[in-house]
């Protein structure tokens, strides 16, 4: 008599086991919505396609162990460089710090970005996912190094000198003059009334995702296209993010 009640507890039991991962991912699928809907709605100029790239770029890299997680900046490089294209995070408190102005490389474009590279001696802009590493003085002022996280995109930052600074030509009175912002040898410039701040907050592994709709970078990177920690260089032999994690740790 007891053994029908017995076979229904295990059935029971049977069908909660196969509801258990469906409901554990509908239980985690709206924490990375959650965030980028959070950032979304403290930043309404920012575009909130681009804030949840970004915010999926940033959980691949906690997947993977890099960086910290106390802010996350943005750069929408679809932006013409007279309108603030630059965002900057916290994301423990989900505050909006700073948005603003941001220079591109010389021969990235005019007023509006068209072309980036890797290549030492561009003066282009990159894209991509980048870590903060330290700051420091130099003929720039106080400036912030970036270590590119994505090899073939950005990698080469730190040999190219690509770092944040603060610069004159970073000035809603010469985007007036000019149309545009004035241009850097590829380093995201900033206004110099905000530079310091800026760098003492995100400076020692935050995230920076610089992002332009590229279609070589959104199919080939493994921060934005799929968090893929499987994903092989040329040789076969070390992840994207084992790639990431020493760039993130070279030294200079």
């Amino acid at each position: 008599m007891r053994y029908p009640t017995l076979c229904r507890f295990c059935l029971a039991a049977f069908a909660a086991c196969l509801a258990w991962p469906a409901a554990v991912l509908r239980a985690a699928a709206p924490a990375g919505a959650d965030i980028a809907a959070a950032l979304s709605a403290v930043a309404p100029r920012a575009d909130p396609d681009v804030i949840e790239l970004a915010t999926r770029a940033l959980s691949c890299a906690r997947s993977a162990q890099l960086g910290n997680a106390a802010t996350l900046s943005v750069i929408d490089y679809t932006r013409p460089s007279t309108q603030p294209r630059l965002w900057v995070f916290d994301l423990a408190r989900r505050q909006l710090l700073f948005e603003e102005l941001v220079a591109h490389g010389r021969n990235t474009g005019n007023n509006v970005a068209l072309r980036f590279s890797n290549a030492p001696g561009s003066l282009m802009s990159s894209i991509g996912v980048f870590m903060t590493a330290e700051p420091y003085r130099g003929h720039n002022g106080y400036s912030l190094r970036l270590r590119g996280l994505e090899p073939g995109f950005n990698d080469n930052a730190l040999d190219r000198d690509v770092v944040i600074h603060g610069a004159a030509y970073v000035d809603p009175g010469v985007a007036g003059t000019l149309g545009r912002l004035g241009r850097s040898f590829g380093c995201p410039a900033v206004r110099p009334a905000i530079a310091h701040q800026l760098i003492d907050a995100i400076q020692g592994g935050s995230l920076l995702v610089a992002y332009y709709p590229d279609e070589s970078w959104l199919r080939g990177s493994s921060f934005v296209g799929g968090c893929d920690k499987t994903a092989m260089n040329g040789t076969g032999r070390d992840s994207v993010f084992d790639i990431a994690r020493t760039a993130a740790t070279r030294s200079n």
